[in-house]
């Protein structure tokens, strides 16, 4: 096996008393550091390869932090001024995983670049810790790679706030079979639109 193949294994063993030190000992340094940074080389170089990340010209990691738990509502003393129904401020749940906010949150700032990818590198009682893949669509060595040329269209702009990457993508219900019915026709909005909408002939 190469080398890759044993950091794999490595990674699947989170329990194991090296990687609990390993994991300890970096989250501690994260910390540390702001909330979005850039890193010179990927933590984990085996799962970057996995999605896509090449060590050359045109790619870009980095690393976001993420308050772990449930989202809660922005209202100034707890008054959210509306009906009991819609007064809850603590018990509120994200639609999007924490994963898909580090992206996002990436991709806003830095505009000019595109989203790929993410993975999990680190977590503590506080925050969750992922590396984002980011590509120069200008870059010349990305713009002549037929592999990854793709990206330089411009319909693929923001695609992680469009549900296009593998992280966003797991909160739009796609699928087949009877547990994914509501999003038949591609999405949630499309199919309850074709549900809710009566076709008359013109002539009957």
């Amino acid at each position: 096996m190469g080398a890759y193949r044993y950091m794999t294994l490595l990674w699947r063993k989170k329990q194991s008393e090296a990687m609990r030190f390993i994991l300890r000992m970096r989250t501690w340094e994260y910390r540390q550091l702001s909330r979005l940074h850039r890193v010179s080389r990927p933590s984990r170089p085996d799962k970057a390869r996995m999605l896509g990340y090449k060590a050359k010209q045109g790619y870009v990691i980095y690393r976001c932090r993420v308050r772990r738990g449930g989202r809660r509502r922005k209202v100034h003393g707890g008054k959210t001024m509306g009906k009991p129904t819609n007064m809850g401020i603590n018990e509120l749940k994200n639609h999007k995983g924490h994963q898909a906010i580090a992206e996002m949150r990436a991709g806003k700032a830095l505009g000019s670049l595109r989203v790929l990818n993410s993975y999990w590198v680190g977590q503590d009682g506080k925050y969750k810790f992922y590396e984002v893949i980011l590509v120069d669509p200008q870059h010349v060595v990305i713009r002549n790679d037929p592999r990854i040329n793709w990206i330089c269209a411009a319909n693929k702009k923001h695609r992680e706030c469009r549900g296009l990457t593998s992280a966003t993508k797991s909160s739009r219900a796609l699928g087949k079979g009877t547990r994914f019915c509501k999003t038949n026709g591609g999405s949630w909005r499309a199919s309850w639109k074709k549900r809710n909408t009566t076709k008359l002939q013109r002539y009957r």
